[in-house]
C-alpha cells in the first residue's frame, strides 16, 4: 500500500450550543484541531449550525435557512477551508428561493471552492422528526464531488434506510460518502450500528456516519446518542465510535486502496443484473 493511498479523514457528532454564531465557531476549532492532527476532509452533523428544529412543527423555524451557497455559513466555511487546507462537508438548511425549503449539504473543496451541494431526498414526517413541515425532497441527484481529498459523496440522515441512493453513489464511483444525522436513543439505535456498515460492504466504499449528540430541550425531547464511527468497505469500523454523550472530533484513516482490494475479492458490482431491475421502479 502506498502512503498516497491513505486519506486522514475527521468527523465532528457536536451538542446543541444554543446559538449559530457559537455552534458555528465551535466546528470551526474542530476543524482547525482537525487540520493540525492532519486531516484532510472533515464532516459535519445534519444542520450542523442549528437546532433540531423538527422536533415541533412551528413556521418560526424557517428563519434558520439561509442560500447555500452564497449564504454567510457557506461563504465563512469557504474561508475555513482556505486556512486549513481541509474539504469541508457542511449540512446546512438551504432556502433556494420563496417558499423552497432544502435540507442540504454544500461540498467545498480545499481551496475555498464550492463544489456544489446535495439535497436530502426522503423526508420524514414521524412523531420528533416533522421534517416534512420544512423541507421540500431533494431534486439534484446523488452527486459525486471531486475533491482534493477523492471522491466524495453524501447521503443525509433518514436517506440511509433507503439503499438506492447507496448504490448510485457507488455506481459514481464514491469512494468516501458521509451520512450526517440527527438521531434519537430507542428509536433506531440498533439499525445506527448496522445500516451504514452493510452500505459500506454492498457498495464498496468507505461510510461517515455522523450523529448529534444530547438533548436539545427547548426543542423536543430527542437524545440524540452520538456513537459516530467510520466504515470501510467490507463492513468493518476503522476504529472506535465516538461517545454516545459527549461532543467528539474523529479523525481515521481511510486507505482508499482498500475499495479496490475488496471490489476484486467481492465482485457485486460485475454481478449487478440492471437488466432484471425494472420492476424495482415502476410505479
Amino acid at each position: 500500500m502506498a502512503d498516497a493511498d491513505v486519506v486522514r479523514a475527521a468527523l465532528v457528532q457536536a451538542a446543541w450550543s444554543g446559538d449559530t454564531e457559537s455552534m458555528i465557531a465551535k466546528h470551526e476549532e474542530h476543524a482547525r484541531e482537525a487540520a493540525r492532527r492532519g486531516a484532510r476532509v472533515i464532516g459535519f452533523q445534519e444542520m450542523f449550525n442549528a437546532p433540531y428544529f423538527c422536533q415541533v412543527q412551528d413556521a418560526q423555524h424557517y428563519r434558520w435557512a439561509e442560500p447555500v451557497p452564497g449564504g454567510p455559513t457557506v461563504e465563512r466555511l469557504r474561508s475555513l477551508a482556505r486556512e486549513t487546507g481541509l474539504v469541508i462537508v457542511a449540512p446546512l438548511y438551504e432556502v433556494a428561493d420563496a417558499g423552497h425549503y432544502y435540507n442540504t449539504a454544500a461540498v467545498i473543496d480545499a481551496d475555498g471552492t464550492v463544489l456544489g451541494v446535495y439535497r436530502k431526498h426522503h423526508i420524514p414526517q414521524l412523531p420528533g422528526f416533522w421534517e416534512k413541515f420544512y423541507f421540500r425532497p431533494g431534486n439534484l441527484g446523488w452527486p459525486v464531488f471531486d475533491t482534493a481529498a477523492g471522491r466524495i459523496g453524501v447521503y443525509i440522515c433518514y436517506d440511509r434506510h433507503f439503499p438506492e441512493g447507496w448504490r448510485a453513489l457507488g455506481l459514481a464511483g464514491a469512494q468516501l460518502v458521509y451520512n450526517p444525522s440527527a438521531t434519537s436513543r430507542g428509536l433506531s439505535a440498533h439499525l445506527w450500528r448496522l445500516e451504514q456498515p452493510a452500505a459500506a460492504v454492498a457498495n464498496q466504499y468507505f461510510v461517515a456516519a455522523i450523529n448529534r449528540v444530547g438533548r436539545e430541550a427547548e426543542y423536543g425531547d430527542n437524545d440524540f446518542y452520538g456513537t459516530s464511527y467510520f466504515v470501510d468497505p467490507s463492513g468493518r469500523p476503522v476504529g472506535a465510535p465516538a461517545s454516545d454523550t459527549e461532543e467528539e472530533l474523529l479523525v481515521r484513516d481511510l486507505d482508499l486502496g482498500l475499495i479496490e482490494e475488496v471490489r476484486r475479492t467481492w465482485a457485486f458490482y460485475r454481478d449487478r443484473r440492471p437488466d432484471a431491475y425494472e420492476g424495482l421502479v415502476r410505479p
